[in-house]
């Protein structure tokens, strides 16, 4: 495994030059040249403080590529979803049909021992539409790309700008597996969240499941959903400032909260995390005081009767 540094800028900050000479400029030097260009940009992005303490929740915008580092952004190396090299054709086309993905890493016999990736491309083309011979995983390897936790999101696209890669493996100072980072990863630090024909489009920005219980996006406005509610969810000074239900869940919790965990609120309501990422949550379950009294209740009643 070769080093993930070489030929890179010595400094986070320095001027990054094109990786080839006489090239176009690529994507990266695109969006630095914009940011510089837009003064409004930049004093809505200050430079980050040296040795700041990493930055989990951001807003969207090009400073973010400077300050945020690949452990910020990168899945969790249980979230990962990678195939082992001897899988068979209709295996490997299955996985493409339920995950949705278009890459997937490809390793021998745990996933700190990675091969290579696959592209539903390749397979596609090799194998599909009606051709037939022999299935070999192998040949349809690519080589993956590697980052350590500490690289800096700028250094990391260059790399994959310059190696034409579209996914990269965090590997932790022993060398095992720690998490994935992709470019659409990267990307949305700058501009939000990227949905694709293939994601499931959320119009409503609150629904109510059953009375009591209200499933809403993270980004709706707060002021809004308590008025929908009709019930106040701000109880300290620190709330005043918090302009969505995620912020308010962000505070309660002081940190990002992973997928399926409860944060509970000070009325006595609970939020669940339905749905989240790494550096975000996307979508929150609320359950009412009287919802979740009778509910603890019910749990009670039916323990007492199985003891």
């Amino acid at each position: 495994m070769g080093s993930t540094t070489d030929g890179l800028p010595a400094a986070q900050g320095a001027p990054l030059a094109d990786p080839v000479p006489g090239r176009p400029r690529g994507l990266l030097r695109r969006l630095f040249r914009k940011t510089a260009a837009d003064p409004t940009q930049q004093a809505a992005n200050p430079p980050a403080v040296p040795n700041a303490a990493p930055v989990q929740v951001s807003l969207p915008g090009i400073s973010n590529l400077r300050r945020l580092r690949v452990d910020d952004v990168a899945i969790p190396k249980v979230d990962i979803t990678a195939v082992p090299v001897t899988i068979g054709r209709e295996e490997l086309a299955e996985v493409f049909r339920e995950q949705g993905f278009s890459r997937l890493p490809v390793y021998k016999g745990s996933l700190d021992h990675p091969q290579g990736v696959v592209t539903l491309k390749d397979f596609a083309l090799t194998y599909g539409f009606g051709a037939n011979g022999k299935f070999s995983l192998r040949k349809m390897l690519r080589p993956l790309l590697y980052a350590p936790p500490s690289m800096p999101l700028t250094v990391l696209l260059q790399k994959m700008q310059t190696e034409r890669a579209h996914m990269a493996l965090v590997i932790d100072e022993y060398g095992g597996v720690d998490g994935l980072v992709t470019i659409e990863d990267l990307l949305e630090t700058v501009v939000g969240d990227i949905s694709d024909e293939h994601d499931t489009e959320e119009t409503a920005l609150w629904t109510q499941e059953k009375p009591g219980v209200w499933l809403a996006q993270a980004t709706v406005p707060l002021e809004d959903f308590e008025a929908a509610i009709g019930q106040s969810l701000r109880v300290g000074e620190d709330d005043q400032d918090i302009d969505t239900l995620g912020g308010l869940v962000y505070l309660r919790a002081g940190r990002v909260p992973s997928r399926g965990e409860i944060v509970p609120h000070e009325s006595g309501a609970e939020f669940e995390v339905v749905d989240a990422e790494p550096r975000r949550i996307k979508r929150l379950r609320l359950r009412m005081p009287g919802v979740v009294a009778s509910t603890a209740a019910e749990k009670a009643a039916r323990t007492g009767t199985e003891g």
